[in-house]
């Protein structure tokens, strides 16, 4: 549709504040925003909508509207219910950009105007789509008689006969019909999410197909105000954020219509993420302004003023102050300058998840700023009493990864890697200055080894294993070599299982009679072979020294 149609509408409420030659601009999409730089969001062609939250004084509009006209949007529409009239400051920017411009009257919801330009977009594109953006306000409600996504999907099953599912890109499902039958297994939603991941990673136009279980799943991506892989600067900035629409169906042999009528579903889903991701504004601004203070050595009461406030926020009607853990992550891709902190920041808030748990909302709970290329979680835990107290709960690195690793891998393709360190709970202000600093380098041991996915725990800074991964790979092939290639050369040539001896022996603190029934072999045979391991070698593994050098090659081999 054109500019100009939306001044023929008089229930939009929009008047012209400027750009009047340029209405006849094509829309493409609508985008609802009130964030500083939405350009992630934005692929061109959109109606941006915005209530002016992000406007703190007259120098923020210049940069604001530079931003949308860089990213090719037909014209900003701007609300008077939060300052009255629209500044003028931003109708020069506009002016100066030859951005059109709009003012909504205060009466008019930006949901009715979405709406609108959906609908005359869409409506010709097929019949059984106006069934679908007729309810649109439905998935926008908020209250009892909304439902978010589950709404458009309960229309797809009910009118279109059609089952489908909104995954997020770790494979954790968001949201289902309720009236099509069961909702995928979470190993079916693992495979589906890491298929699209693959996909779009190798530039293929969507919907991807996939069969899975004899079953043809297809694939589309959901992506922010109808962006789209061509207009996307590079996908690397938003594959491991979208979301995907799993439909149960061949889209092989779909008519236009049909294809259309998805892609329509799509944007009306983009812009209930659009709405979720905003509000995420506030906790993402407690967990920015508490790394902060941490960063530039804050005292410990100004910070514990600060965590106070995130409390309420981040865990509602929790009587006892919790304790915290810091989790650090960063996203690299080989050979590109792209600023990995804000794609760490939206995995790790995916991430942080429980991978049991469905819906959009758990996300709710954690608080990740991001600086340069990492992002920082303030994850709380509940204060365990004293009379309750018992092992430590929390977060574990080694689980934290478990069940997206092989999803995320498929994303990350050979370019890309994540790497994560957790830190241990702490029970006070005074802690998380310390806490940051274990989890930074918790993800440094990480990112010393080998996989597009790792992570390490506050564990393993007080072990051995915080050394291993910082040795030179030819000084640890050297090392490894002198003392292993001698026993394995052996076992090749004689199957003599020497090396698999040495283990056992070292697992067992050097106790002969342990490891004889463990291996089940007599003491006098463990005897010879161990007198052969030293003779090959030269070492005697009655010595200490010895063990650790044993010890070692073996851990790093």
């Amino acid at each position: 549709m054109r500019l100009r149609a939306l001044l023929d509408t008089d229930a939009l409420g929009l008047r012209l504040l400027g750009g009047e030659d340029e209405l006849d601009r094509s829309v493409r999409g609508v985008m609802t925003t009130d964030l500083r730089d939405p350009s992630r969001y934005l692929s061109g062609g959109e109606l941006v909508l915005t209530g002016l939250a992000w406007r703190r004084d007259g120098a923020d509009s210049e940069p604001f509207v530079r931003i949308l006209v860089q990213a090719g949007v037909a014209a900003l529409a701007a609300g008077e219910a939060e300052l009255g009239d629209v500044p003028d400051d931003l109708m020069l920017a506009c002016a100066k950009h030859r951005l059109p411009l709009f003012a909504v009257h205060e009466s008019v919801a930006f949901a009715t105007i979405t709406e609108h330009v959906v609908r005359q977009v869409s409506s010709e594109r097929a019949g059984d789509l106006a069934a679908v953006v007729d309810r649109h306000r439905r998935m926008m409600t908020s209250g009892p008689a909304g439902g978010g996504p589950d709404v458009v999907l309960d229309l797809l099953g009910t009118d279109l006969d059609l089952r489908a599912w909104v995954l997020s890109p770790t494979g954790r499902l968001i949201a289902g019909s309720k009236v099509t039958g069961p909702e995928l297994p979470p190993e079916a939603c693992a495979r589906l999410a890491a298929e699209h991941l693959a996909a779009t990673r190798t530039g293929r136009r969507g919907p991807h197909r996939v069969l899975l279980g004899g079953t043809t799943y297809s694939l589309f991506p959901i992506r922010s105000s109808g962006r789209s892989p061509q207009a996307a600067r590079d996908v690397r900035q938003s594959v491991l954020s979208d979301w995907l629409l799993a439909v149960d169906a061949d889209a092989g042999d779909w008519p236009e219509e049909r294809l259309d009528l998805l892609q329509g579903v799509t944007q009306l889903i983009a812009v209930e993420r659009d709405r979720r991701d905003a509000a995420r504004t506030v906790r993402r601004r407690l967990a920015q302004e508490v790394l902060e203070l941490v960063q530039t050595g804050a005292a410990p009461a100004e910070i514990a003023a600060r965590l106070r406030v995130a409390a309420p926020v981040l865990l509602p009607g929790l009587g006892a102050a919790p304790h915290w853990q810091v989790v650090v992550a960063r996203v690299e891709w080989d050979g590109s300058e792209i600023e990995g902190g804000p794609v760490a920041q939206s995995l790790l808030e995916e991430v942080l998840v429980d991978p049991t748990a469905t819906g959009p909302e758990p996300s709710d709970r954690i608080a990740v700023a991001h600086t340069g290329d990492e992002a920082i979680a303030l994850v709380p835990l509940p204060a365990v009493s004293s009379e309750h107290d018992g092992p430590e709960t929390g977060l574990l690195a080694d689980s934290l990864l478990q069940s997206v690793r092989e999803t995320l891998s498929a994303g990350l393709n050979d370019d890309g890697r994540l790497t994560l360190g957790v830190s241990a709970a702490v029970h006070s202000a005074e802690g998380l200055r310390g806490a940051l600093e274990e989890a930074r380098h918790a993800r440094r041991v990480a990112a010393a080894r080998p996989g597009r996915v790792c992570a390490a725990g506050h564990q393993e800074l007080a072990s051995h294993v915080l050394l291993l991964p910082f040795v030179p790979d030819d000084v640890r092939r050297a090392f490894t070599a002198r003392l292993l290639d001698p026993l394995t050369d052996y076992d090749r040539r004689h199957r003599a299982e020497l090396i698999p001896t040495l283990e056992a022996f070292l697992d067992c603190d050097g106790s002969w009679t342990r490891c004889a029934t463990r291996l089940h072999l007599h003491v006098n045979t463990l005897r010879y072979r161990v007198g052969r391991i030293e003779q090959l070698t030269g070492r005697d593994l009655s010595r200490l020294e010895d063990k650790l050098d044993f010890f070692l090659a073996l851990r790093m081999s």
